[in-house]
């Protein structure tokens, strides 16, 4: 469900070769098309990953962090990460003096992009790259930043173990959400007792196997959803044997439907 695409870059030179940014908040619509970079990269600046269609997946060595059109990932400056998107995304990512921008947020975390932060995003993506420090163009982004650090936190974030042979078994996990393996199959596969696979499992990412799993198992089911797909379909992908428990686990993770959670933002 993932793609890449080409990356934004500030005119006239290319993003990773800038030694600072044009303006403490860079933005700009004429970015797209876009290019994710899974692979692991840093920069000196903070950025706000956001996708107005599509959904953004954001992954650090600790986490998977993702993002539907009302989500946005903040990646604090020198954070080594990988970025993916959707097919068919729309990214709007700004990039941020922290310093400046009095916005010092040390980790990784997803956002709730409300509607007037998404506007005042939209906006901000049609100024010049070299907007004007004293005039109105200025000002709007000093609105931007108040309602950016306004915004609540949500939880969207799939916790990375670092045990080599765990994070192959969640790599497994995530690229087959559908498999049915219990946990039982994997510590045989693995020459471990079930017992002892749960304590590491637990050890190394805070969360059960099973939430785990069906977290993972979520996550995937976004950018589906996001795409248009039937959510029977979708559940069925993803590893769920009926619409009835695909629905009430998203419920339980996400706090709403699956309709009500993946809603098309306007660009």
């Amino acid at each position: 469900m993932y793609r890449q695409t080409d990356i934004p870059h500030p005119e006239p030179t290319r993003l990773g070769e800038l030694k600072r940014l044009p303006r403490p908040l860079y933005g700009h619509r004429e970015t797209l098309p876009n290019r994710a970079i899974p692979r692991r990269h840093r920069h000196p600046w903070a950025q706000l990953s956001y996708a107005a269609r599509g959904v953004v997946e954001v992954a650090t060595p600790e986490a998977r962090f993702i993002a539907p059109p009302d989500r946005a990932v903040w990646i604090p400056p020198g954070r080594l990460h990988g970025v993916r998107c959707s097919r068919d995304s729309e990214i709007r990512s700004l990039y941020l003096d922290p310093e400046a921008c009095d916005l010092e947020w040390p980790d990784c975390h997803v956002l709730e992009v409300q509607p007037l932060l998404r506007e005042l995003i939209r906006a901000f993506g049609e100024l010049p790259v070299l907007y004007d420090r004293e005039g109105a163009d200025n000002r709007l982004a000093q609105v931007l930043l108040d309602r950016l650090r306004a915004a609540p936190r949500v939880p969207l974030m799939l916790p990375w173990p670092r045990e080599p042979r765990l994070t192959r078994l969640c790599q497994r996990i995530q690229e087959r959400p559908d498999a049915p393996h219990r946990l039982s199959e994997h510590a045989r596969r693995l020459g471990v007792a079930e017992r002892t696979l749960s304590r590491a499992f637990r050890a190394q990412t805070g969360l059960g196997f099973r939430r785990w799993r069906q977290r993972c198992r979520l996550f995937a089911a976004l950018p589906r959803l996001e795409a248009g797909e039937r959510v029977t379909d979708v559940a069925l992908a993803c590893g769920y044997e009926s619409l009835s428990a695909f629905i009430a686990a998203f419920r339980e993770e996400f706090g709403r439907t699956p309709g009500k959670l993946v809603n098309r933002a306007p660009l």
